[in-house]
């Protein structure tokens, strides 16, 4: 009798696949689907995980990284995002959707295609914006919607947003379409109750969608239904690379030797190996700001290294000490994860893939 592979001997299934997520499933429920969908008695699907939440009603992009590819996975919850939106006028939920209650109502003023543009505009750029109860961030350990379900309503510090772009469009007396470019963290339920609030009402989101994660686009996404009705080697043709949510365009070609060092977790002297343009990357990635604020220990440190007490007020010499994030490839091409390089040529093993 044949048994299965033993977990170890499995095939781990890695990459980042573009799902349309359908309305009324959590997000955690389409990426179980979707490890389901690719597992099988040879290869493992269980690692795997999306690069940021959708609410049940919301439908649209949900990008899902599976094995080595969710150690990159941060890179598109950084991302701005994109989405379409349907504003009913006149009634706010507890929830700022249509999946819940209204609790208060409103009379709706007439408005036209000019206060649309000025409310817009009002809205555009950057801002602070108070999380919903209705959330899954955390208060004291326990997320906000628990709280939320039990009636009780706590604190929430405000949060800095920017809105990069953005437009109103009568639907009709008492719908507005709302298409919005916003950063991380941005909770489009609050921002169409506040839109409602600028005209003079209340409102909630009959409808949610979301287009675009970074750069990737809903017009690549397969549906569930599509990806279960594919054969398990074609949903695996569905998989883009592991690297396919780090936008860095930089990259650094190791020899074999210094791929087996880096894999031992060893820092290496790549100075020969700064190119101009990677030489440029660097200088151009180094946040001047976020420099000067560098805890003094750290100085200190750069400073014990050149055994120069005198560099402590010079700054210039200790720029050459910070690490910026650069792609790692071998002879073949082939990417082996994330490096942190800086200009004096050293290079320290961040996020490596295991193959």
């Amino acid at each position: 009798m044949s048994t299965s592979p033993k977990q170890a001997d499995k095939i781990k299934v890695s990459g980042v696949i573009l799902v349309d997520k359908p309305q009324g499933m959590t997000s955690q429920q389409v990426v179980s689907k979707v490890k389901y969908l690719f597992k099988s008695p040879n290869h493992d699907s269980k690692k795997a995980g999306h690069t940021g939440t959708l609410d049940p009603m919301a439908t649209g992009l949900l990008p899902i990284c599976m094995g080595e590819a969710t150690k990159f996975s941060h890179y598109q919850l950084d991302a701005d995002k994109s989405y379409e939106a349907i504003i009913l006028l006149g009634g706010q939920t507890d929830t700022g959707d249509a999946d819940g209650q209204i609790v208060e109502q409103a009379a709706i003023p007439t408005f036209d295609t000019a206060l649309l543009e000025q409310v817009a505009q009002q809205f555009s750029g950057a801002q602070q914006q108070i999380p919903p109860m209705y959330s899954a961030l955390k208060k004291d350990g326990k997320k906000l919607y628990e709280y939320a379900r039990a009636g009780i309503e706590v604190e929430r510090a405000p949060r800095d947003i920017v809105i990069k772009a953005i437009n109103l469009k009568a639907m009709d007396h008492e719908q507005i379409q709302l298409t919005v470019t916003c950063t991380k963290g941005t909770y489009v339920r609050v921002l169409g109750e506040d839109i409602a609030k600028a005209l003079g009402t209340l409102g909630h989101l009959i409808a949610l969608r979301r287009t675009q994660v970074g750069d990737f686009n809903i017009d690549n996404a397969i549906a569930l239904p599509d990806l279960e009705a594919l054969a398990l080697d074609s949903r695996q043709g569905q998989l883009m690379p592991v690297d396919a949510c780090v936008n860095i365009d930089a990259e650094m070609i190791l020899t074999t030797e210094q791929c087996t060092r880096i894999h031992m977790g060893q820092r290496l002297n790549v100075f020969e190996q700064l190119t101009d343009d990677i030489r440029t990357y660097i200088a151009g990635n180094i946040d001047s700001e976020s420099w000067a604020n560098q805890d003094i220990a750290v100085r200190q440190q750069a400073v014990s290294e050149t055994d120069d007490s005198e560099q402590l007020t010079d700054t210039k010499p200790l720029k050459h000490e910070i690490p910026v994030d650069i792609r790692l490839i071998n002879e073949d091409s082939q990417f082996l994860g994330l490096g942190a390089v800086s200009l004096n040529g050293r290079l320290q093993p961040k996020k490596l893939i295991q193959r």
